[in-house]
């Protein structure tokens, strides 16, 4: 926005380039205005930009103050204090409550300077991925690694073997052992196939480039259960980034232990709990905001269907907040372990 002193000093300097014989387009674009722009403004020199002075109607659909004080309110709450809108607007959703939605949460919360980044980990940043295997129901597509979680002294260290399942991100197998070795991992696999009862339904497990990942030990067994194994490509980061993602998940909970583990077994209770936490309590962001349980049971189809009715009723009693069609509650049916961007799936009913 330009004030009027400025706008005379720029049509003065515009109008002496022009009788020089400067193009009226080059000049303009030196200055960084359109001719349009140039010709309004040598219309009329004394005429101030209105913009600033106008006077622009409430929106219909605004919250009112005391709805916008409600949801500051239930984001100070003990109860959600430490949860974003992402994690509020669904369990709300879940108890039969709408007082705004997702985006508006995170608008008021930026508008009073409370979302901000927080926690030990970067702020997220996109990479591409390369190609690699479907999931359309659970117990079909695993990914697996291992982690180090510090002992009690430096340079010891506990390995944590765990498996995901990338379709309803439920941690189907998971062990603390003192070292890696390609025994261990077989066992891991071994126990998490008989525990979800899937020798016949498991097709692919995929794993990083390592040295247990590709133990001879383990790729027997795959050969036995028929599962083809599948590898991240030499010196790719993010070709396994479902179970990337679960170890940066587990290791920035607020208690966990970032000294390191006592023993082997105090690290063994920690991660049970993180498991019961993360599979029956995190509604998780790549599955519709459900937990993993729910997804993995197949229960998640009747939660997302009262959200959706949660979120129609509410459009019904207010329709001037929605300029469309509320929020998509669709459960997800296709999970893709690193899709291709220009990969099209087609759905075809059945």
């Amino acid at each position: 926005m330009t004030d009027l002193g400025k706008r005379k000093e720029v049509v003065t300097m515009l109008k002496t380039a022009i009788q020089d014989g400067a193009r009226q387009r080059l000049a303009c674009n030196i200055v960084g205005i359109s001719c349009r722009t140039f010709q309004r403004w040598k219309g009329d020199l004394d005429k101030p930009d209105g913009r600033p002075s106008a006077k622009h109607p409430t929106p219909a659909n605004k919250l009112t103050d005391q709805e916008r004080s409600e949801v500051l309110a239930l984001c100070h709450s003990p109860e959600y204090q430490s949860s974003p809108p992402s994690q509020i607007v669904p369990a709300l959703a879940d108890k039969g409550q709408y007082i705004a939605s997702e985006s508006t949460c995170y608008r008021i919360l930026k508008e009073e300077k409370e979302q901000t980044h927080r926690g030990r980990a970067r702020q997220p940043h996109k990479h591409g991925k390369p190609r690699s295997h479907t999931a359309t129901h659970p117990n079909q597509v695993w990914t697996w690694d291992v982690t180090w979680l510090k002992g009690p002294v430096r340079g010891l260290f506990f390995y944590l073997y765990m498996i995901v399942d990338i379709y309803s991100r439920k941690i189907v197998g998971w062990e603390v052992w003192d070292a890696e070795t390609g025994e261990k991992a077989k066992l891991l696999v071994q126990r998490a196939v008989l525990k979800e009862g899937c020798a016949n339904t498991l097709e692919v497990l995929h794993a990083d480039n390592g040295s247990i990942q590709k133990a001879y030990t383990l790729r027997e067994k795959l050969d036995d259960l028929n599962v083809q194994a599948s590898y991240s490509r030499p010196r790719v980061s993010d070709d396994n980034a479902y179970s990337e993602s679960l170890f940066r998940t587990c290791k920035y909970r607020p208690d966990f232990p970032i000294k390191g583990f006592e023993t082997i077994e105090t690290a063994r209770k920690w991660v049970y709990q993180f498991v019961e936490w993360y599979n029956g309590n995190h509604l998780h962001s790549g599955i519709q905001f459900v937990t993993p349980n729910a997804k993995h049971n197949g229960h998640d189809v009747a939660l997302l269907a009262n959200r959706h009715d949660v979120y129609e009723q509410a459009k019904e009693r207010n329709p001037l907040r929605w300029s469309g069609k509320t929020r998509n509650w669709e459960p997800v049916e296709i999970v893709h372990l690193n899709k291709p961007k220009d990969e099209v799936i087609i759905k075809v009913a059945a």
